[in-house]
């Protein structure tokens, strides 16, 4: 039976966005209030999938074995404080590469869904940026933007009153919070 999932984003959500890229282990923020939340959803019956848009890789800046080093390492830090993470779908190209894996296109949240059994009319994707809502949404399930991140420069954006309706929650903590019930 097919399982609900929730998408999220890296940069912005569970990290700090870094205006220069995350190149390395040194440029990484952590929010805190992202750890306690993936600890308090740990048992919880959804799947946990982080989806990034990782463009330092093609446009050169990093290799991709180091923005998997810096997620893995990433997702030994959230395990370590009790959070749980289920896989990371990672898109290294460049905007200009064309590619149907880089958000807003759905590529990433569908290799997801069809690798891991996800239900996508069960499920949700959570950002920090329009092309977050918008990947979600081209995938067929709702989409929360959070404050956090570049989320409230881009809720103020006029692109934002053009798309189908998405929630808009302040911290991860705040969203897994309603969309959880309950949470401690």
């Amino acid at each position: 039976m097919k399982q609900p999932a929730i998408f999220l984003d890296r940069d912005g959500v569970i990290i700090e966005n870094c205006s220069n890229y995350v190149r390395s282990w040194a440029d990484v923020e952590i929010f805190p209030q992202a750890l306690q939340a993936l600890a308090a959803v740990r048992d919880c019956p959804f799947r946990i999938v982080l989806v990034t848009n990782q463009s330092a890789v093609g446009r050169g800046h990093i290799t991709l074995e180091t923005a998997a080093a810096i997620n893995d390492r990433l997702l030994a830090v959230i395990h370590a404080a009790g959070g749980r993470v289920d896989a990371v779908y990672m898109c290294p190209h460049g905007p200009d590469d064309g590619c149907d894996c880089r958000k807003p296109s759905p590529g990433l949240l569908l290799r997801a869904a069809e690798a891991l059994d996800i239900d996508l009319t069960r499920s949700v994707m959570i950002g920090d940026a329009l092309t977050d809502v918008r990947a979600g949404q081209a995938a067929g399930m709702p989409a929360v933007l959070l404050r956090t991140g570049r989320g409230r420069d881009q809720e103020r954006l006029p692109a934002a009153a053009g798309l189908p309706p998405f929630q808009i929650f302040d911290t991860l903590a705040d969203a897994l919070h309603y969309l959880i019930k309950p949470l401690p």
